[in-house]
C-alpha cells in the first residue's frame, strides 16, 4: 500500500490531510515537525512527505536537505504568503508545493502526481544499480607472481587520478585491467568509456573524441559531443592509441596538459574533467623512432605504465582461468568440465592469442562436448593441430602425416585477427604482408569457409 508522511506542527492540518489521503485508500502516517518526521524516515520508506515549511526544531527546507540521498519526493504545504518560500523549495529539489486553504482536488491531483515521479524514481535507481552491475569489472582472475605484481600496482593508481598506460599483447586483458582501475577509482560510479582508436576513421578521429559543431563538414548536421565530453567525471580509454593520426595526436596531447578541448569547427575551449587510460599492444618506443607517434605525447602518457604478461608467463594461471571461463559457459552445457588431459593439452598450448584465445577455444570446445560436458585432450585437438611445429632456426618442418594447407591458412589468419584485435593492419603485420594481400587471404579462406 502507498504510504505518505504527513509533517506539520498544526495538528489540525495533519489531521484534515491524513482524513482526505486515507478516505483515498493511502496509508498515512504523521509527524509533529522536521526532526521528529527525519527519525521516521530513517526507520520506514514512504512513498512521498507533504511537509509544512516553518516547524520547530527542523523546518521543512532542512528537511529536504536531509532526506534527498533517499530519493523520497517532497511536497510543501504553504500559505499565500509564503509562495515564494514554496518556489525557492522547489528549487532546492521539491516536486511541487499545496497552498492554504487546502482545496480536495488540487491535493489528490498533486499526490497522484507526485506518486508516479515516486515510482520513475524507483524504476530509475533500479536501472541504474542494473547499469553499474553489468559494467562491472568481470573478475580479474591470477594466482601467478606476475598477474599479482600487476594488480598491485592497479590497485595502488586506482586510488590517484593520475593517468595510465598499459601495454600488453592483444587479447591479454588490457580492457578488464582498465575496467578495473576505473570501478576502484573515486570515479567509479561514473561513466566508462572505451575507444578504439585503431577502429576510428583517420578523418574522424578528432571529430570522434573532441565531438564537433553543426556544419563543420559535410554531414554536421548538428553539435554532437566527442568521447571527452560524454565521459565526463568518468574514465576514457583510448585503447591501441599507436593507431591514432598525427593530427589527433596533437590535439590530444594540448587536452590533456590544458584539460581542454575544442570542436571541431569551433572555437570556445571546454573545459573537460576525465581521466584519461591509453593502452596499446603496439611497442610505442619504435613508433617514436619512426617518427608515427609523438615523442611529447608519449612522455605524457606514460605517467604510470603497467605491462600485462602473456599467458604464457603467466602458466599458473591457466587452469583458474579455464575454470572460471566453464562457469560462465553453463549456459551452453550444464557444469562443463575439464578431464587430465584437457589440462595437460592446455598447459601445454603456447596461446598466441593469450586470454582472449583461452575463453574462445573453451566455448568451442564446450560445444563439442556434447551432453556429457566433459572436455578431453580430444575435445581440445584442434589447439594442437593449429599449432604450428617448430625444430630449429630452420623455421617450420613438415610433418611426417602432411598439413592442410589452406585450413592453416584460415587458422592463421584467425590467430593474426585475435592477437591483433581485429586489426586488419596489425594482423597484416604478424603474418609480413602488406594490408592488401592480407585482405585477399581473408576473402579467400570466407570463400572457403
Amino acid at each position: 500500500m502507498t504510504h505518505i508522511l504527513i509533517v506539520d506542527d498544526e495538528e489540525r492540518m495533519r489531521y484534515l490531510l491524513s482524513r482526505m489521503l486515507e478516505s483515498k485508500g493511502y496509508r498515512v502516517s504523521q509527524a509533529g515537525d522536521g526532526a521528529e518526521a527525519l527519525e521516521m524516515v530513517e526507520r520506514e520508506s514512504y512513498h512521498m512527505v507533504i511537509t509544512d515549511i516553518k516547524m520547530p526544531r527542523l523546518d521543512g527546507m532542512e528537511l529536504l536537505e536531509q532526506i534527498k540521498p533517499l530519493h523520497v519526493p517532497v511536497v510543501f504545504i504553504t500559505a499565500f504568503a509564503t509562495v515564494d518560500s514554496a518556489v525557492e523549495a522547489m528549487r532546492a529539489g521539491a516536486v511541487d508545493y499545496i497552498t492554504k486553504p487546502f482545496d480536495e482536488d488540487r491535493i489528490l491531483i498533486t499526490v497522484e502526481r507526485t506518486l508516479q515521479l515516486s515510482q520513475l524514481m524507483s524504476e530509475n535507481i533500479e536501472l541504474k544499480q542494473k547499469l553499474q552491475k553489468a559494467e562491472a569489472p568481470g573478475e580479474v582472475v591470477y594466482v601467478s607472481d606476475a598477474m599479482a605484481s600487476v594488480m598491485d600496482s592497479a590497485s595502488r593508481v586506482a586510488k590517484s587520478d593520475s593517468g595510465v598506460f598499459i601495454s600488453g599483447d592483444s587479447g591479454t586483458g588490457k580492457e578488464l585491467l582498465a575496467r578495473y582501475i576505473h570501478h576502484q577509482s573515486a570515479r567509479g560510479s561514473n561513466r566508462f568509456v572505451p575507444v578504439n582508436c585503431a577502429a576510428i576513421s583517420p578523418n574522424l578521429a578528432e571529430s570522434e573524441l573532441f565531438g564537433h559543431e553543426k556544419g563543420s563538414f559535410t554531414g554536421a548536421n548538428k553539435r554532437t559531443e566527442g568521447k571527452f565530453e560524454y565521459a565526463g567525471g568518468g574514465t576514457l580509454l583510448l585503447d591501441e592509441i599507436g593507431d591514432l593520426p598525427l593530427e589527433a595526436q596533437a590535439k590530444l596531447l594540448r587536452a590533456l596538459q590544458e584539460k581542454k578541448i575544442q570542436r571541431v569547427g569551433g572555437n570556445q575551449e571546454i573545459p573537460v574533467d576525465v581521466r584519461v587510460i591509453c593502452a596499446t599492444n603496439r611497442r610505442l618506443t619504435e613508433l617514436v623512432e619512426t617518427g608515427q607517434f609523438r615523442k611529447d605525447l608519449f612522455f605524457r602518457i606514460n605517467v604510470f605504465p603497467v605491462h600485462l604478461p602473456t599467458l604464457e608467463q603467466r602458466t599458473e594461471d591457466i587452469v583458474p582461468l579455464a575454470e572460471y571461463f566453464l562457469k560462465k559457459l553453463d549456459m551452453i552445457v550444464p557444469s562443463p568440465r575439464l578431464d587430465e588431459t584437457a589440462v595437460e593439452c592446455l598447459l601445454n598450448y603456447s596461446w598466441p592469442g593469450n586470454v582472449r584465445e583461452l575463453a574462445n577455444a573453451l566455448e568451442r570446445a564446450t560445444i563439442h562436448s556434447g551432453d556429457t560436458g566433459v572436455i578431453t585432450g580430444e575435445t581440445l585437438s584442434f589447439l594442437t593441430a593449429s599449432a604450428l611445429p617448430r625444430t630449429d632456426q630452420e623455421g617450420i618442418q613438415l610433418p611426417a602425416g602432411g598439413i592442410d594447407l589452406e585450413e592453416l591458412e584460415n587458422d592463421l589468419v584467425r590467430q593474426a585477427f585475435e592477437r591483433a584485435g581485429n586489426n586488419q593492419t596489425e594482423a597484416a603485420r604478424l603474418l609480413g604482408m602488406t594490408r592488401g594481400k592480407f585482405r585477399t587471404l581473408v576473402k579467400q579462406s570466407k570463400k572457403q569457409g
